[in-house]
């Protein structure tokens, strides 16, 4: 068994500092996997039509701030409507679809792997992985739904942590 699994497994199952244990672990999971010099996890909720970052490895430079809106493009088309990975693997294919790609360059990084993350029909988040320039090639994009299953059970723990803060208020 590869020993990020192992090590994702053990993260997820302890009730200590979650969920950022987890999504730690996801990052070194998909390092391993398909290569990331910058990760970040993106939560998607289609009724009010945001996203929202949860975690970042370089929150320096790509902080948890607030939400976005979702617009309706071809990105959001191909991922959160076909749930298809997308992959960009220069900066100017990157400068097409995100507005950030002089930080993302800044970074070392010009390509970019998104991975939407399913359950029931229904994309919960994105898992968004960044390298330099020509990284994501057919192997790494066929490797990358190893992260689907880990991501959705992140994405699942996020969920319920956040309901039970809502409870727990009231």
């Amino acid at each position: 068994m590869n020993l990020r699994i192992e090590e994702f497994t053990e993260a997820l199952s302890v009730k200590s500092n979650q969920p950022l244990n987890s999504f730690d672990a996801l990052y070194r999971l998909a390092h391993d996997i398909v290569g990331a010099k910058l990760f970040t996890l993106t939560m998607i909720d289609p009724l009010r039509k945001q996203a929202r970052r949860i975690f970042s490895n370089m929150p320096d430079a790509y902080p948890l701030q607030g939400t976005k809106p979702i617009i309706d493009d071809a990105w959001t088309q191909q991922v959160l409507g076909r749930h298809e990975v997308f992959v960009a693997n220069t900066i100017s294919e990157i400068a097409e679809v995100f507005a950030d790609y002089d930080l993302i360059r800044s970074l070392g990084c010009e390509s970019t792997m998104n991975i939407p993350v399913t359950v029931q029909g229904e994309v919960l988040g994105t898992i968004n992985c960044l390298h330099e320039a020509g990284h994501y090639c057919a192997q790494q994009i066929s490797s990358s739904s190893q992260l689907k299953l880990p991501g959705a059970a992140i994405f699942l723990l996020n969920n319920s942590i956040l309901s039970q803060g809502d409870n727990n208020g009231q």
